[in-house]
């Protein structure tokens, strides 16, 4: 069951930025995923970034400083606890080093690095899109 919280990590890598291809759902996304019971958001963040990309699992993630959140659509309702009808999203931001590139795991079959323009073309959720316009300006 997926719980009413979420986070987001955003990696950048000078002026790019990665967006990862779902692999099951078929569109372009950030790290992301559930924070479990027992994880703060920071906890969580850190360990989908890992086991998304491979960085960390100690890495220095800055909060985003953003809280957004939206409702449960109907068609993934059951994919929740009962009662959940709002999810709060928190979301982070690290610099990969520079030669770095990510190891994907199952949940991913491709990634890209790019611009701010280009990722606010691909990227599936108005959320993430508004949420990278902040960390591309800070």
């Amino acid at each position: 069951m997926r719980t009413a919280r979420e986070t987001g990590v955003f990696v950048r890598r000078g002026g790019r930025f990665l967006v990862l291809h779902r692999a099951h759902d078929r569109y372009w996304h950030i790290v992301a995923g559930v924070v479990e019971e027992g994880e703060t958001f920071a906890e969580a963040a850190a360990r989908e970034l890992h086991e998304e990309t491979g960085l960390g699992p100690n890495a220095l993630l800055r909060h985003v400083g953003m809280t957004q959140g939206y409702l449960v659509p109907e068609a993934t309702r059951h994919e929740y606890g009962p009662g959940i009808e709002q999810i709060t999203i928190e979301s982070f931001a690290i610099d990969a080093p520079p030669e770095w590139e990510p190891v994907l795991n199952e949940e991913h079959d491709e990634y890209r690095w790019c611009t701010l323009e280009e990722a606010l073309a691909i990227l599936h959720w108005p959320e993430t899109r508004e949420a990278i316009a902040l960390v591309a300006a800070s």
